[in-house]
């Protein structure tokens, strides 16, 4: 099987690049392979952090959040960002 790959440019800190270069050199792969590896769980884990609730849409809202009339206001609001 084989999968389309297009190729791109990033710009990267030197300090950034030497640490993917050695990552790479010790792992016997590519840099390419490792920030492929990188980007791909960077995307599913944003993904993870978007998916909805699974309890959405169990119960009564007759309280004042009155969910059910702004359920997208709630499902696609900013999330804080966790420090680091």
């Amino acid at each position: 099987m084989h999968i389309h790959m297009t190729r791109t440019t990033i710009l990267a800190d030197d300090s950034l690049l030497l640490e993917i270069r050695a990552l790479a050199a010790r792992a016997g792969v590519s840099v390419s392979a490792v920030i492929r590896q990188a980007l791909e769980k960077f995307v599913r884990e944003q993904k993870k952090e978007k998916a909805a609730p699974s309890f959405l849409g169990i119960g009564r809202s007759g309280g004042a959040l009155k969910v059910s009339e702004h359920e997208e206001d709630y499902l696609f609001q900013e999330k804080p960002r966790k420090s680091r």
